[in-house]
């Protein structure tokens, strides 16, 4: 190790977020790096990320973390994707799934195949020709060797968050109970010398990581870092949520329900569902959301509603100095496409691959800032075509979120998806064709144009190629166990 190198990681703050951090950093970093992670019981955690997307692979294949181990501890299921309801118009609804649409080729992509085939009366829903979204109309999973891991989860965050906790200090991670009262500045250079808890205790440390929620208590209370505003583009600033007990079968995806000022998630745990309804304060008041959450839930309720406020958007610096803004401390937006934990995983992974070797130097920041603000952005972009292409007029909400203006690069687009029915996915974006695809398509943009490379094939050949890949879905996803069958063989709650 250089002498002036990181020695001392100090973490602010627990949760899904801090636990995260400090599990990947004792695990991959720990023989050379003390890692230290400061939290207070007596400060709650939002703790209603219940829903993940398949990326948390990545994360639990660094650290060597079981599947089936880690299901089991959260009361976990699968999910295979999302159903939108109501949100191109009132009692329509389409299926965002995670695995791969038919098959193209070099040149154009199935969706301009499956448009030919619409003209013609030759092809189905676009759903049938991807086996995980026909296997969550059957309720069936299963993993498979050898297979590509398109599922996510649906879990308890809390559960998670005491998994991570013992296995980080399973692997070296100290933990020190305490509420943070002060944070101590250097004079110089205004890096962050140590933390001062409320028992005088003082931690110090050579890098620290902020975890402290919404608050942002040393990257914006402290540093002054700053935060951009996208409540233009997304007006939803609050969220109730609630648990109830289980009274139907648990599905392998998350339900998105529209409503007149936001919408409304259902996410079935192995004994329990989560529950929420995110809103625009401009349209709805607290009461409001509580009463129209809690007449469309099912089950007895376990906890009392809890009311939740945010303001979409994004530090201006997630790294500033020698303090990293992990979770809701970098910013938020709203987990409509489950993207929370996502973004807190590549925080941490894109950290330790820009771990300084020795000072902290711009160069580290800079690289790590302009990727965590390009997939944020990108994130941002998927969530306003949400509400942004929508048929509905049914209330002021809609109103507005059809008509405003949105990001020139979300506009580019849907333009070029309009115009010619291509869509792309560049490098280091979250999200692939297939989601922009199946979104954009669930929304009502229907291409105007297919690519001419289709016409090459005939009649006959397209309507046998777009059956063959049909037949094929629908037989995997047949072959499958049942979701409840499958979860009591492979991670059964303890």
């Amino acid at each position: 190790m250089n002498q002036n190198a990181i020695k001392k990681i100090v973490i602010a703050g627990g949760g899904t977020a801090g636990w995260m951090c400090s599990a990947a950093m004792a695990k991959l970093l720990g023989k050379n790096i003390e890692v230290c992670l400061v939290e207070s019981d007596l400060i709650p955690t939002v703790g209603v990320g219940e829903s993940t997307i398949p990326t948390l692979h990545i994360f639990h294949d660094l650290l060597k973390i079981s599947e089936s181990e880690f299901m089991a501890a959260t009361n976990a299921t699968f999910k295979l994707g999302i159903s939108f309801e109501g949100w191109k118009q009132n009692q329509q609804s389409y299926f965002h799934s995670f695995g791969y649409v038919g098959q193209g080729c070099w040149a154009a992509g199935f969706q301009h195949f499956w448009l030919k085939g619409m003209q013609q009366g030759v092809a189905a829903d676009i759903g049938d020709y991807c086996t995980e979204h026909v296997a969550s109309r059957l309720g069936k999973f299963a993993v498979v060797p050898n297979q590509d891991r398109n599922h996510a989860y649906q879990l308890d965050a809390g559960l998670y968050a005491k998994f991570l906790r013992n296995f980080a200090e399973q692997n070296g991670a100290k933990r020190i109970e305490g509420m943070i009262s002060k944070v101590n500045l250097e004079p110089t250079n205004g890096f962050i010398k140590s933390l001062t808890l409320g028992d005088g205790q003082i931690i110090e440390g050579d890098l620290f990581i902020d975890c402290t929620g919404f608050k942002g208590l040393l990257i914006e209370q402290a540093l002054h870092t700053g935060y951009e505003d996208w409540s233009h583009w997304l007006p939803c600033d609050s969220a109730v949520a609630v648990q109830t007990e289980l009274v139907s079968p648990i599905v392998p995806y998350t339900r998105a329900m529209a409503h007149k000022c936001g919408w409304q998630w259902q996410i079935p745990l192995q004994s329990r569902r989560g529950n929420g309804l995110v809103f625009c304060s401009k349209y709805m008041s607290d009461d409001e959301a509580k009463t129209a959450l809690l007449n469309n839930v099912e089950g007895k309720l376990i906890n009392e509603p809890r009311v939740i406020k945010y303001r979409t958007g994004t530090r201006r610096k997630h790294w500033n100095k020698n303090c990293v803004a992990i979770g809701l401390a970098s910013g938020f937006i709203e987990p409509l496409e489950s993207t929370s934990i996502h973004l807190i995983q590549q925080s941490i992974i894109r950290l330790m691959q820009n771990m300084p070797t020795k000072a902290i130097e711009s160069c580290y920041q800079d690289d790590f800032n302009n990727k965590m603000r390009f997939e944020a952005e990108n994130i941002r972009d998927f969530i306003v075509l949400h509400y942004h292409v929508t048929q509905r007029t049914d209330s002021d909400f809609w109103r507005y979120c059809k008509n405003m203006p949105i990001p020139e690069s979300l506009a580019k687009r849907i333009e070029l998806f309009k115009q010619s029915g291509h869509v792309y996915k560049v490098e280091q974006e979250l999200f692939g064709e297939a989601s922009w695809l199946q979104v954009m398509l669930g929304q009502g943009l229907l291409p105007q144009n297919y690519h001419p490379i289709v016409d090459s094939m005939s009649d006959d050949e397209l309507k046998r190629f777009l059956e063959s890949i049909k037949t094929h879905a629908a037989k995997k996803a047949n072959s499958l166990p049942s979701h409840i069958d499958f979860i009591n063989h492979y991670c059964k709650a303890k």
